[in-house]
């Protein structure tokens, strides 16, 4: 529950922070397995194709009136459970003048890659005043969304520091895992510079009225389970720590991390994302008790028929069947040339069949 939800001294909950969603994530009992779907504002939707069109990404993040209706076009259309802020993960970075762009059909690209210790003074402090459009466009969006939660988010430290180091998009990461094994100290000082960073965007969120918030670690599925531990999970642990006070629920997410969900966790996270390559019920194992879960179908079932469709999704949702809270989303984002009728569908099936 952000500011604007948690129930005050002697009032009644309020009606966003008795939401299916927000239930789930505390591990409470739910009226039906809430959903809602990485990316489900973007490049599948026809109507987010015209409201973005000639406008380049990282303006589209900075102009209130159009984030709030793109975050809320998933909600008209799907009946979700949660709205997730409209943003980029580089867009923190890009507000204390990192020098980047994001290029259509590769992602973003930094001009000049931080390799060194005097690199690190491109990375000041975030303070809200750089991210007012943020404030703006929250606030715009909790007006418009009643009782449906807001997700807020940011990239991980270790995914923002890839592509700062890297420059751009990475296959194999050699600059960033030859810079973490090479000069452990100078790493410890970027993730933890980031970290900072990656809190304050945060909390200006919560701060805003948004109810949850998810850190996406996109590429640390690339790391071994001891070199996360050592050289990740301190800063990971700093930025949730760093938002425990609000009460909001926090979740953890990133790919190919079967092998990582249970540090994930210990990081601090309330609720644990997984991919589509590992069962939910083995997640639980992996994860241990006091977590809820969230995922985990493959976004390419979407592209099969409806029938094979229900039938992947029971498979989740009966994989799920004894967990302590799960929230229902994809295993990753969904993808751009996606039928957003099949994902309308999807929906409603996972309420029909969880309906309690």
């Amino acid at each position: 529950m952000s500011a604007n939800d948690r129930p005050a001294a002697g009032q009644p909950p309020t009606a966003t922070y008795e939401s299916a969603f927000l239930k789930a994530c505390r591990r409470e009992p739910v009226p039906h397995t809430p959903v809602w779907f990485m990316r489900q504002a973007g490049r599948s939707l026809p109507e987010y194709l015209k409201v973005r069109e000639g406008i380049p990404m990282l303006e589209s993040c900075m102009r209130p009136e159009l984030v709030t209706e793109i975050t809320l076009q998933p909600v008209r259309r799907h009946n979700v459970d949660a709205a997730i802020y409209f943003s980029d993960i580089v867009v923190p970075l890009k507000a204390i003048g990192i020098d980047l762009d994001i290029k259509p059909g590769v992602g973003p690209v930094v001009e000049n890659p931080i390799r060194t210790r005097a690199d690190l003074a491109q990375l000041r402090d975030l303070t809200p005043d750089d991210v007012s459009y943020v404030t703006e466009a929250i606030k715009l969006l909790t007006a418009e969304l009643g009782s449906t939660p807001l997700i807020g988010f940011a990239g991980a430290p270790f995914t923002l520091a890839s592509y700062l180091v890297e420059g751009g998009p990475s296959k194999n990461h050699e600059h960033t895992k030859a810079l973490m094994y090479g000069d452990p100290q100078l790493w410890a000082d970027l993730l933890d510079r980031l970290a900072e960073i990656t809190s304050a965007f945060l909390k200006v969120q919560i701060d805003a009225g948004a109810s949850a918030v998810q850190l996406f670690d996109s590429w640390v599925g690339a790391l071994a389970p001891a070199d996360y531990r050592r050289s990740v999970m301190p800063a990971s642990t700093k930025v949730f720590e760093s938002v425990a006070g609000y009460g909001v629920p926090r979740i953890h997410f990133g790919v190919g991390t079967g092998e990582l969900l249970g540090l994930m966790g210990e990081a601090g996270a309330d609720v644990v994302g997984v991919d589509w390559r590992v069962p939910l019920d083995e997640a639980a194992r992996r994860v241990g008790p006091g977590k809820a879960l969230q995922g985990n179908l493959d976004p390419a079932v979407l592209f099969s028929s409806t029938e094979a469709v229900e039938t992947k999704t029971r498979e989740v949702l009966d994989a799920a069947a004894g967990l302590e809270g799960h929230v229902f989303n994809l295993g990753h984002g969904v993808l751009p040339t996606t039928d957003p009728d099949a994902l309308t569908r999807l929906v409603e099936y996972v309420h029909e069949r969880t309906a309690r």
